[in-house]
């Protein structure tokens, strides 16, 4: 008996096809993964029993500074008797507008280089101890009772109404104005007037004369300053004649003097020129408590 062959491949073919279909008719287990991309990633410290956690401060909190980092002198702003420093201020100039000695000011305020100084810094400008006001009140006669208080009281004689005593008057007689000072002053120059007081543009007087001519103390003082370290003043003096008075010489030449010398009036402190000036001349400054006034109301008649 004859057996019919039966072609392999094609059967092969067949049974892979079935194994294929029954394999994708089930259904796969996939392992569980958790997508973190979409999620916030959040950092824990572990809790240490018995401390409290610490929360950092908000961005726009305010955070205050310690005293060591404010400016000195800080806690007497705005005091009578002390000055805040101001851009562009230096020390030689808030002791000229304020009538006093820059080392004077230097040593009071506990400044250590008195060519730094800081915006913001608080400097006392007036001797501790002192009064803080150096001007002295006007006093005025106080006035008697009102005339209506004076009518109303009449007195009376043997029935007879005696006229009321005349009222004082309501505005009493101004009182003799006391002198300003007792300084007895001079001109520091013979030169003419070049250039008169404006309290803006000219805060004293310009007095001409020629290279070398002899500048005299205008009145006995102190020497408070001698150099050149303020702008537009060239090689500059200034001489303290009491607590309320200053005067300043500029321009000069040659300056003959030091600081914390004793000078009498009328003694050569310096020698006229044009340091940080367009021509010869002395630029003279009367200053009452650090502001300018006009040295001729000071200056004997010429």
């Amino acid at each position: 008996m004859l057996l019919k062959r039966v072609p392999v491949l094609p059967l092969l073919a067949a049974l892979l096809a079935v194994s294929l279909a029954a394999c994708s008719s089930r259904s796969l287990n996939r392992a569980p993964v958790e997508d973190r991309a979409s999620r916030p990633v959040v950092v824990t410290t572990p809790a240490t029993p018995g401390v409290n956690p610490v929360t950092p401060p908000s961005p726009s909190a305010p955070v205050d500074l310690p005293a060591a980092s404010q400016p000195q002198g800080w806690e007497n702003a705005g005091k009578p008797g002390y000055y805040t420093v101001k851009s562009g201020d230096t020390l030689l100039r808030i002791a000229l507008e304020n009538g006093q000695s820059m080392r004077d000011i230097a040593r009071w305020s506990q400044v250590e280089n008195p060519n730094r100084i800081e915006v913001g810094q608080v400097l006392r400008v007036v001797p501790p101890g002192s009064s803080e006001v150096l001007v002295k009140p006007v006093t005025r006669p106080s006035v008697v009772a009102s005339a209506a208080a004076q009518s109303a009281s009449v007195s009376t004689v043997a029935g007879t109404p005696l006229a009321p005593a005349v009222a004082a008057s309501a505005t009493p007689p101004a009182a003799k104005a006391a002198p300003d000072n007792d300084i007895q002053w001079l001109w520091p120059t013979s030169g003419p007037v070049l250039a008169g007081f404006d309290e803006v543009k000219n805060k004293g007087v310009d007095l001409g004369g020629s290279a070398g001519d002899p500048v005299l103390a205008a009145a006995d003082g102190r020497v408070v300053y001698v150099g050149a370290g303020l702008r537009g003043y060239g090689n500059l003096i200034i001489l303290k004649h009491d607590n309320v008075f200053l005067t300043a010489y500029a321009h000069n030449q040659t300056l003959l003097v030091k600081e914390d010398q004793s000078v009498i009036k009328g003694q050569k402190i310096a020698e006229m020129g044009n340091s940080d000036a367009d021509r010869v001349k002395l630029h003279f400054e009367v200053r009452r408590q650090g502001k300018p006034v006009d040295p001729v109301k000071y200056l004997p008649a010429r």
